[in-house]
């Protein structure tokens, strides 16, 4: 049974209310002050709150205020009743956090449809949290669970691939890259599909540092020189001097990282990778330019939304996840930054992302 908690200091208001909503179904508790109804909310919490405006000591709109400020009972819903018919008066009602409100004289219809509404919608509030949290820890178990097995499987793979070249088997190289390129490609994906969750569930702590960007660079150039070899693409790094930025570091590797990969990906053997940034007063801004294959200008919008379906294979027929330059969109914005495209196709693309350089 749901409880609703009605605040009034009219004893008609309340009697005449507690019987049409008894009749409902509805549990009942009253409060005849704001203060009464703050002490109440500490002890046990209503599903939704009807609160008068006009009463003696803290009037309606200072009890929801204070209502507000309770970790405990802010999401309650709050329906003011009130005989002022003034918009200036709901106008401050709503911005204070209220959901709706009723008007004196009461209309029985009314008052019921407008709580059935609003208990209906916490309903579903309620029932939406469940589920997120249920899927929270299915992402929790299968990060840790997915992650043990691949790493097994990602050393297996480069260990078939070194017994395939001793034994000088063509066949045998030709599998094992494949292998090794699919397993390192899931690898990719669930790596890029757990951070991407745990943003969407602000899971992700921000660390907003002082942090060198010149040596973050160097480090994710060095993770690629492997991959970049096996294509025959250079990768060359335009900054020749230290550069500091304020932004939480695992973010920007995390960015840098996903840019780079890109591009090794979508750009043909032989091919250039550039890496060099623009200073401007407040902010940095990073580009990530290869001389690859390009994207349309119908596509380009594609790029970082997660409604928008853009996939394409790499020169190698290297899978894309799908999901990097989406989690490069949104770790930007917490890195208090953004990130943009050109591109050209036939002729490459410039992915950029901009980093403070001030706290």
């Amino acid at each position: 049974m749901e409880t609703i908690l009605i605040v009034d200091d009219n004893p008609v208001n309340l009697r005449v209310m507690i019987q049409h909503l008894a009749e409902q179904g509805y549990e009942t508790r009253i409060a005849q002050n704001g203060n009464e109804a703050l002490e109440q909310l500490k002890i046990a919490l209503p599903d939704i709150i009807l609160l008068d405006i006009m009463m003696p000591g803290i009037d309606g709109f200072e009890t929801c205020a204070k209502i507000k400020q309770m970790e405990s009972a802010k999401d309650i819903p709050i329906i003011f009743m009130t005989a002022l018919s003034e918009t200036e008066n709901k106008v401050k009602g709503l911005s204070l956090g209220a959901v709706d409100y009723i008007t004196k004289p009461f209309q029985q219809e009314e008052v019921l449809a407008r709580i059935d509404t609003h208990l209906t919608i916490r309903r579903q509030q309620n029932m939406l949290y469940q589920l997120n949290a249920t899927k929270d820890r299915f992402f929790s178990i299968i990060a840790h669970d997915l992650r043990g097995v691949f790493n097994p499987l990602i050393i297996s793979t480069n260990m078939l691939l070194k017994i395939a070249i001793k034994e000088d088997s063509s066949k045998m190289i030709k599998f094992s890259e494949s292998v090794k390129k699919s397993a390192h490609n899931a690898y990719d994906l669930l790596e890029n599909l757990l951070t991407w969750s745990r943003s969407q569930r602000q899971a992700i702590d921000v660390s907003i540092v002082k942090i060198n960007l010149t040596k973050l660079i160097k480090n994710n150039i060095n993770l690629f020189v492997e991959k970049a070899i096996q294509k025959d693409i250079s990768i060359t790094n335009d900054i020749n001097e230290e550069v500091f930025v304020h932004a939480d570091k695992n973010i920007t590797d995390t960015i840098l990282r996903n840019l780079i990969n890109n591009a090794l990906k979508f750009t043909h053997k032989n091919g250039n990778i550039n890496i060099f940034i623009e200073q401007k007063e407040n902010y940095v801004n990073v580009s990530v330019k290869d001389n690859g294959i390009g994207i349309e200008q119908n596509n380009l919008k594609k790029l970082f939304k997660i409604d928008s379906k853009y996939k394409k294979k790499g020169t190698a027929n290297e899978q894309g996840t799908g999901l990097g330059l989406i989690l490069c969109k949104e770790l930007s914005l917490k890195n208090n930054g953004d990130i943009w495209v050109t591109s050209t196709p036939g002729e490459g693309s410039i992915f950029t992302f901009s980093l403070q350089t001030q706290p």
